[in-house]
């Protein structure tokens, strides 16, 4: 399979898996902090270092395999252009600390998780 098709196809999977995601978490936690989008981004770092990990040091996966996981499913799963419009919407709300912590706090939590799950998949 060409690895464009591959990463379009992935790509439009991971898309519909974010959208249902966010919705199930933003209609069951109210406030301000978008936990939909932390979520979404904190479990994909994690699935992107686990098998990244996995599919270079442990498994032999062909390239379009590989990019169109890696790239289609979990780039249009996770969402760094929906991160910051709502950190700016919270900047602009005045919730200077929320907006804070959802810019700092996503970096920091999503780079604990992208290394656990590459420890993870190292262990496999």
């Amino acid at each position: 399979m060409p690895i464009l098709l591959g990463v379009a196809i992935a790509g439009a999977v991971g898309a519909a898996a974010r959208y249902q995601l966010d919705g199930f978490i933003s209609s069951r936690v109210s406030g301000l902090f978008p936990w939909g989008t932390f979520a979404i981004n904190i479990s994909g770092a994690f699935v992107l270092g686990l098998l990244f990990t996995i599919f270079t040091e442990r498994l032999n996966v062909q390239p379009w395999v590989r990019s169109s996981v890696t790239i289609g499913f979990l780039g249009a799963y996770t969402t760094f252009s929906t991160l910051t419009l709502e950190t700016a919407q919270l900047i602009q709300q005045g919730a200077y600390a929320t907006a804070l912590l959802n810019s700092l706090g996503g970096l920091a939590v999503g780079m604990v998780a992208v290394f656990a799950g590459i420890f993870i998949g190292r262990l496999v």
